[in-house]
């Protein structure tokens, strides 16, 4: 597992090394257990990134109605994810822009949904003079959130192999529910936007 872990960060870091100090927002989206959060684990051990995890902006139970689950990529609180994250991310890096310095300190904090609880959860400080961000998790490529990281990436897995990891993560049941519900509504949101067509890297 850690040598096919190390073999899909590599086309990572070497697009970051190509792009130099263009490349400080990275966006993995993919599907369901294809490692997205373990990739954002290693680079934060290899390049010293701060990550930010989707899954602690799914909707809470009023929000989630019947309408707003059958639109593609609805069951992500994307309002609050844009309040709380990409606008002070997007006013840092206009100020640091603005002022021709390295990037001065900053942090944003945000409220974690906890879905096991289905409730919040506390807070998660991330700090954005960490030199890389990696936002990761389904749905972090929503149109919606605009054009907001400087490298995309599509994780990738086989349908049995998906399965299976769910099975061994979190018991029969879940995969059960994932097969029936969280799987079709992620397959419905990539074939809607084109996320893995329009990624910079497939993993």
């Amino acid at each position: 597992m850690q040598n096919d872990i190390t073999k899909r960060i590599t086309p990572i870091l070497t697009a970051l090394a190509n792009a130099g100090k263009n490349a400080g927002i990275i966006s993995i989206d993919g599907r369901a257990a294809s490692g997205k959060s373990t990739l954002a684990a290693e680079l934060k051990t290899a390049i010293g990134a701060e990550s930010i995890h989707m899954d602690d902006f799914f909707l809470p139970p009023e929000m989630r109605t019947a309408e707003r689950l059958q639109t593609p990529g609805g069951n992500v609180f994307h309002e609050r994810f844009i309040e709380e994250v990409l606008n002070p991310l997007k006013q840092y890096r206009a100020a640091s822009f603005k002022s021709g310095l390295p990037p001065a300190e900053g942090s944003i904090s945000y409220r974690v949904f906890d879905c096991k609880k289905m409730e919040y959860s506390g807070t998660c400080l991330i700090d954005l003079s960490a030199p890389y961000i990696v936002i990761e998790g389904s749905y972090s490529h929503h149109p919606l959130f605009g054009g907001y990281m400087n490298l995309r990436v599509f994780s990738h897995i086989d349908p049995d192999e998906q399965i299976q990891r769910v099975k061994n993560r979190s018991g029969e049941a879940a995969a059960e529910m994932f097969a029936a519900k969280w799987i079709p509504m992620e397959e419905k949101y990539f074939s809607a936007f084109d996320i893995a067509q329009n990624a910079d890297i497939i993993l």
